[in-house]
């Protein structure tokens, strides 16, 4: 890359390299996985998909958006994958470019379970998960938004062969050249509703008590971690987050179990959402995040509403070692030369988050382009 990031006094720690396993990061600055639905129909990233990652090498790491890692795993059109042979061909191309300017890239390793549609299955099956438990909501489909349907219970061997697709995606996405991979157990997708009673009512060993609860994260991160190493892989999780109608009656002792397991797999990252994302604050038990950045012994990315300012302060004051931004990035492709220079940010236009074509995906201006109409000047995104 062949961009010069001029660090600013309160910006020197959170614009500086950071050790990443085996990688040095140009930044701490992290783009966040975001579902922008773009790849062909049968999951293929196309030409759009490389441009606009590329767009964003300045990122310190890039987290891709989440790619299913079976045909079972899909629950939105226009989502890559990484389970097919042409997938693997489309986002070698995307990794391709984004190495050739001296970026950073991660794919995140998704399945969705119960959020999606018979539409969206191979044959129209029904979607799965770990109990037949209907999720509150709609499913987003070609045909627009249905409601969500009753899920079948995953059989026993079923879950066996889901922990051996995530080691098959994860071996694809060494193929497609990929610098490691984040394994989505966060948002109210498949490992998600595992973990969390609201969505898990099993009664065999992966069900119940948290230990069993957790049982499939791990048999996961242990499958991954033998494809890559643990220094190549992150978690995410979202302890705090409501979205698709997901609930714990005790999330703290929970999600610490969780931290305290993970501990020992000494990889990449832990990757937490700090709060609710896609879905308003409801009434919850109280959950003091800190608890989880004390117990994790490991590189600790934080994300949640973090703008300038408090990734600045997170940074410096030891809280994480590394941020994770979604919006900011979607607007802005080179967020930290912006955030280098003091300079004002693009308004992100959220009509075109899902699906569309280059309009607002690839044609947000760049530092150097900038029109007058584009520019937030006093707005929050710019109270930094």
């Amino acid at each position: 890359m062949n961009d010069v990031i001029q660090h600013t006094p309160d910006t020197k720690q959170l614009l500086s390299p950071f050790k990443l396993g085996p990688y040095t990061l140009l930044n701490r600055m992290v783009m966040a996985p975001m579902t922008r639905n773009r790849a062909s129909e049968d999951g293929v990233p196309v030409a759009a998909n490389v441009l606009y990652y590329t767009q964003r090498v300045s990122a310190g790491l890039i987290i891709t958006e989440g790619s299913q890692i079976s045909p079972q795993g899909v629950g939105y059109p226009g989502t890559p994958g990484i389970h097919s042979d042409a997938q693997v061909v489309g986002w070698k191309n995307v990794t391709r470019a984004v190495h050739d300017r001296g970026g950073h890239i991660f794919l995140q390793l998704w399945h969705v379970g119960r959020i999606s549609h018979p539409s969206l299955q191979p044959d129209n099956a029904l979607p799965v998960a770990p109990s037949a438990v209907r999720p509150r909501g709609e499913a987003f489909t070609r045909q627009g938004l249905q409601p969500f349907v009753t899920p079948r219970a995953l059989e026993m061997q079923e879950i066996a062969d889901i922990v051996d697709d995530f080691g098959s995606a994860a071996k694809n996405a060494m193929e497609a050249g990929f610098d490691g991979v984040e394994i989505h157990a966060a948002n109210g997708y498949l490992i998600d509703q595992f973990l969390r009673d609201g969505s898990n009512r099993r009664e065999d060993r992966y069900g119940g008590p948290i230990e069993n609860r957790a049982r499939l994260l791990l048999e996961i991160t242990e499958c991954v971690c033998d494809v890559w190493g643990g220094e190549r892989v992150g978690v995410r999780l979202s302890p705090m987050n409501p979205f698709n109608d997901m609930y714990d009656a005790d999330p703290e002792s929970l999600f610490s179990h969780v931290v305290d397991k993970l501990n020992p797999f000494d990889l990449a990252y832990l990757h937490i959402v700090e709060g609710a994302i896609h879905a308003p604050e409801i009434s919850r038990p109280a959950f003091d995040i800190d608890i989880l950045r004390q117990r994790y012994q490991g590189t600790y990315m934080a994300n949640g509403g973090y703008n300038k300012r408090r990734a600045v302060q997170a940074i410096c004051d030891g809280y994480a070692d590394l941020v994770s931004f979604g919006e900011y990035f979607i607007a802005n492709p080179d967020l930290p030369l912006r955030f280098a220079a003091g300079a004002p940010l693009n308004i992100p236009d959220p009509a075109t988050y899902y699906g569309g074509d280059e309009a607002g995906y690839t044609d947000y201006p760049m530092m150097g382009k900038l029109e007058d109409d584009c520019i937030v000047r006093n707005s929050h995104m710019n109270q930094i």
